[in-house]
């Protein structure tokens, strides 16, 4: 009996020594994996701070974003905290927003567009900022360049001037008998670079178009009633609205005056069609969103912002409302609608 046992106890005390060393290496892997998981040194869950506002930002835009957070890794509420900021269409709430999350130390800030950009650039020059749709980075002072923004900002625009080309193309094929198209816009202020570089795109178009533009200047909402009463004044036979965050903030608004002047219309943006437009042609937003998520992703790994160059959309939608057509009396050429990624019925 005696041998027997200090015999199992000389054949055990291996095997235990094995155990409990294979337990502390699970262990160890499994703390290091989570730290890895959740992105910071020492276990740290990393927060993200979501500047946006309603009126402009549809939610699949934000789904898409979280969705390549999960794809890259990120659960939200386990291994990433986000915080959400909503000036719900009121800009002027912006910098106290921002301020919020500075003030909650977020580890980096995304935002749409290059309102809610500025906005957080006032608050901040150290927490990383990512947006997702600007318009004009380097215009309205986001980033010092496209290949090297510096700073605290980096992330994706939205505007292309050649779109406003492709738009007015798009509009002379579903309306091959228009010959004179009005054009909305905003000269100045945020963006004013783009917004002249787009009014010359127009006139390169339409002269190729063999169109006459006639140019609508709106600065604040309560010029579109002028506006569209000069539109109707001219006879024009079509209308394309130019991007611009007022825009798009009073997207249905513009929608149903063109309805009431029975004017077909091509906007910058698929939420026009959303408010019952006719038809839209730009950037898919939602892809830029999902485009962001990887920004932030390299960020929390240590990437520096002003070392991330600013990516232009590369991914375009053409929408067309149906109804919209249909209230119109128009019929929509079947080359047109098969260009289309969506018809809304």
């Amino acid at each position: 009996m005696i041998r027997f046992w200090a015999g199992r106890s000389r054949e055990v005390a291996p095997i235990r020594r094995w155990w409990l060393v294979s337990s502390v290496t699970v262990a160890l892997v499994a703390l290091l994996n989570l730290a890895a998981a959740e992105g910071q040194p020492g276990g740290k869950v990393p927060r993200i701070g979501v500047l946006v506002t309603s009126l402009t930002i549809a939610p699949h835009m934000l789904e898409a974003f979280r969705q390549r957070l999960r794809d890259l890794g990120y659960v939200e509420g386990r291994n990433v905290m986000i915080e959400y900021r909503d000036a719900e269409g009121k800009l002027e709430r912006l910098p106290d927003l921002a301020a919020e999350l500075v003030g909650l130390q977020v580890d980096v800030i995304l935002t749409a567009g290059s309102i809610q950009a500025l906005a957080a650039k006032q608050a901040t020059r150290i927490i990383p900022i990512v947006f997702a749709t600007a318009g004009d980075p380097v215009g309205t002072g986001l980033v010092t360049s496209l290949s090297r923004p510096g700073g605290n900002l980096t992330g994706l625009s939205s505007i292309t001037p050649e779109l406003v080309g492709k738009r007015l193309e798009l509009l002379k094929q579903a309306l091959p008998g228009v010959g004179r198209v009005a054009v909305l816009w905003t000269p100045g202020g945020v963006g004013r670079h783009t917004q002249a570089d787009m009014m010359k795109e127009a006139e390169v178009a339409a002269r190729a178009l063999g169109v006459r533009l006639h140019v609508v200047e709106a600065q604040r909402p309560v010029d579109f009633d002028r506006a569209f009463s000069d539109i109707t004044r001219v006879r024009a036979g079509a209308l394309t609205v130019l991007p611009h965050v007022m825009f798009l903030r009073e997207g249905k608004r513009l929608v149903e005056l063109a309805a009431q002047n029975r004017l077909p219309a091509v906007y910058p943006s698929r939420e026009f069609v959303d408010a019952g437009g006719l038809m839209s042609y730009g950037a898919n937003d939602a892809d830029l969103f999902r485009r962001a998520a990887a920004y932030v992703d390299k960020i929390l790994k240590g990437a520096r912002p002003g070392d991330l160059p600013v990516e232009q959309a590369t991914k375009f939608e053409l929408v067309i409302n149906m109804k919209a057509a249909k209230a119109l009396g128009l019929t929509i050429p079947p080359s047109v609608l098969g260009r289309a990624d969506q018809i809304v019925e």
